[in-house]
């Protein structure tokens, strides 16, 4: 084999480790480079085998591109009583990486290179101007600072890569330098030009994946990239129309339009043939979608790779300078639960987007009930569609509430003559009215409702707009009714109690007997919730109070009542009891005032709603979809084209800009100790979902998804995080100001 080729008979197992002393990783794992080289190693070959790319190439990438590490100005920065200094130098391993370049066969070096020096960071403009070029032409020789110590580390590097296959020799550092301007120069031209690089997203998939999983990375490569048996999903049942139409068709595309409690999930399943990304509108509603699927598959795909993706992004600020770092999970899973909102980096071109793109490429694409509620959302949306379409995905919308105006625009995208259409026919939608309007004048009005409601022993939900209003409602009732179970859930509670709170709400135990808890239950109960219950959530209460949101939403809240259909329950209706909007925008948000009054008014009162005039009512209140030109933020254009400077990503994010979403977290005082010293899983249950403006002036953790800390009298397990409470100082015991 050539110079620099990956040497398959040698022995490079990862039981027997070469330089142990130097480490990869800093606490808790301490990770030996060695080790961590060789699970990037398993990691991009499995990847690059279901991607498309060479796998030779993809493994000399591996291999190099953490080596840098081996220095001991990198190695004294990751032990646990490393203060940094003024006079420290801004050390990239990276770059140092790259001095080894010579080693490897020139012809691969253009691959190299895109793979190893901008892994971390963009090469150009990068926050904080660490990028490789921004250093060059910032600071005063950057190989000089690199190079310190060259004789001995360098030795103990290449002692590593020849322990991984790699054919060594001494490198002088006449030579490293000459590598390391090659490299240099190589990029200086590359960013005259405009596109990414699908190399640089192979070793960052590579990369996030064995540094996620650790030990457990071999054994998780055998899951992955495995397409799901969805077969579950051919069920049949006359109460499900969806149930018994064909899901065959010659076009690529879907768009069903159908009642909820149709059987829309199970019918756009059935028209997925590869790996499935299903979104959701909420983060938070997420959780009850990804338990779902998961215990509908579990006899079919009982060793399948399905996951949930929590937390839309971890921001850094430096140097006034908000950068989105779009964590998209592990690449590679059969199902991935997600929100749309979470594809969105690829449109922008934030951190990483081009790993997003190599998952994401040639799927199945669902896009359940999606919520447009602002100009912004809704170009986003629409965005998404079209770059889907061109990654050559297959895309399956299912609704119950899209305007006409923007079914058509995403008809348009997708051409008419791909997408296969489905709706439910006129008399078939008459067999899904199931529930009595009725408008209140004021909160007040709901008391004496709620009385007798649970004197009835009927189970009450309540749905508020805004976190704050559900936990005032909370404290109301759980005051006045002190003896009937009252629950709380929305967005703003630490992932593990929200799991537990969910598991609580439907009433279910780990194997799907009824635990007789608020959804199984037959006594009376209230449940106090936010959006969250709008979509996944298969939950069926006997009465609903709830504040006026735009039209589409509403009715989604309305499916959470009477859901649950029988031959005899068809004909029965149950009450919804609507609370008007308020008279001011910024007590209307996050919704639009106008949207909410053209709502309230075009609702019956003390009437049947009737599902099928819904369609006539959303068209009446949104009779034009304005979408907001978001070209210019856009990386992918209309014409094909990509307008970004190559091996670079957009550090400012545009998302956190124009959207009220959940895009970071926080964690308690209390939880700093434990989340500094605890895995992927466990930090994620500590998490608190949070919104960057919300949060940027608090401290911040440097582990994990880098938090926010917010101090502990600022969260209740029964009530969530409130804002107004984290902004009161941190007590003496726990100021880590």
């Amino acid at each position: 084999m050539a110079q620099g080729g990956w040497r398959p008979g040698k022995n490079n197992s990862i039981s027997m480790i070469v330089c142990e002393h130097i480490k990869a990783k800093g606490k808790p794992d301490y990770t030996p480079l060695f080790t961590h080289i060789s699970h990037v190693v398993i990691a991009i070959d499995k990847i690059a085998e279901n991607t498309g790319f060479d796998k030779e190439i993809a493994k000399m990438g591996a291999i190099l591109h953490d080596i840098g590490k081996a220095s001991p100005i990198f190695q004294e920065r990751l032990m646990p009583d490393y203060k940094r200094k003024e006079s420290d130098k801004t050390y990239l391993h990276e770059l140092a990486s790259l001095f080894f370049l010579s080693l490897f066969d020139e012809n691969f070096h253009p691959q190299l290179i895109e793979m190893v020096a901008a892994h971390h960071k963009s090469v150009q403009n990068d926050p904080g101007l660490k990028g490789l070029l921004d250093l060059e032409e910032n600071v005063a020789d950057v190989f000089a600072i690199h190079k310190k110590d060259w004789e001995s580390w360098s030795a103990e590097a290449l002692k590593i890569l020849d322990a991984l296959g790699i054919q060594t020799r001494k490198i002088s550092i006449e030579e490293a330098e000459d590598n390391y301007f090659k490299a240099v120069d190589y990029i200086d031209s590359k960013i005259q030009t405009q596109g990414f690089s699908p190399w640089k997203g192979l070793l960052m998939a590579a990369d996030h994946f064995a540094s996620a999983l650790i030990e457990a990375t071999e054994n998780q490569t055998q899951r992955i990239f495995k397409k799901p048996d969805l077969s579950f999903f051919g069920r049949k049942h006359p109460l499900y129309p969806l149930s018994l139409i064909d899901a065959n068709s010659e076009k690529k595309h879907t768009l069903v339009v159908a009642c909820t409690g149709a059987g829309k999930t199970d019918f756009l399943f059935r028209r997925c043939k590869n790996r499935v990304f299903y979104t959701l509108p909420f983060q938070a509603s997420i959780n009850a979608m990804f338990k779902r699927v998961s215990n509908d598959l579990k006899e079919t795909n009982p060793d399948m790779d399905i996951r949930v993706l929590h937390s839309a992004s971890s921001i850094v600020n430096e140097n006034g300078n908000a950068e989105e770092r779009m964590l998209q999970g592990l690449i590679g899973s059969g199902i991935k639960v997600l929100t749309p909102h979470q594809i969105a980096g690829i449109i922008f071109g934030t951190r990483a987007f081009e790993a997003t793109l190599l998952d994401l490429r040639g799927n199945d694409i669902i896009l359940d009930e999606i919520h447009t509620y602002t100009e912004i959302s809704r170009a986003i949306v629409i965005k998404i569609v079209e770059v889907l379409n061109k990654l050559d995905c297959r895309l399956h919308i299912g609704t119950a509430t899209m305007p006409t105006d923007l079914y058509n625009k995403i008809l348009a995208i997708l051409g008419k003559e791909n997408v296969y259409e489905v709706s439910l026919p006129q008399d078939e939608m008459g067999k899904f009215d199931r529930h009595t309007v009725h408008k209140l004048n004021e909160w007040d009005d709901a008391d004496a409702i709620v009385d007798t409601a649970l004197l009835e022993e009927k189970k009450v939900l309540v749905v508020c707009n805004r976190v704050k209003s559900a936990q005032q409602r909370y404290e109301h009732f759980i005051e006045k009714y002190s003896d009937t179970p009252v629950l709380l859930l929305h967005s703003r509670f630490k992932r593990g109690d929200r799991n537990n709170k969910e598991k609580q709400l439907l009433g279910l135990d780990e194997s799907g007997r009824p635990t007789q808890e608020f959804n199984t239950s037959d006594k009376a109960c209230i449940v106090v919730s936010t959006q969250v219950v709008e979509v996944s959530l298969d939950i069926s209460f006997d009465l609903m109070i709830t504040e006026t949101a735009p039209l589409d939403a509403l009715i989604q809240r309305f499916g959470r009542v009477n859901r649950k259909r029988t031959t005899a329950t068809i004909g029965n209706y149950k009450p919804v009891y609507v609370i008007p909007p308020p008279d001011d925008s910024k007590e209307a948000l996050p919704y639009d005032l106008d949207i909410l009054k053209a709502t309230f008014d075009i609702l019956p009162d003390g009437e049947i709603l009737h599902e099928r005039e819904l369609k006539e009512k959303i068209d009446d209140v949104f009779p034009e979809v304005d979408v907001m030109d978001i070209e210019t933020h856009s990386i992918f254009k209309k014409d094909g084209s990509i307008v970004l400077d190559f091996l670079t990503h957009r550090p400012k994010s545009y998302l956190l800009e124009l959207l009220e979403i959940d895009s970071v977290s926080c964690i308690t005082t209390s939880d700093l100790e434990k989340y500094t010293q605890s895995g992927f899983e466990e930090r994620m249950m500590m998490e608190i979902p949070a919104r960057y403006w919300q949060m940027k002036n608090f401290p911040k953790c440097d582990y994990g998804n880098r938090p926010f800390i917010v101090p502990d009298h600022s969260y209740h397990e029964e009530t969530g995080f409130d804002i107004d409470k984290a902004r009161l100082p941190f007590s003496p015991e726990e100021n880590i100001l």
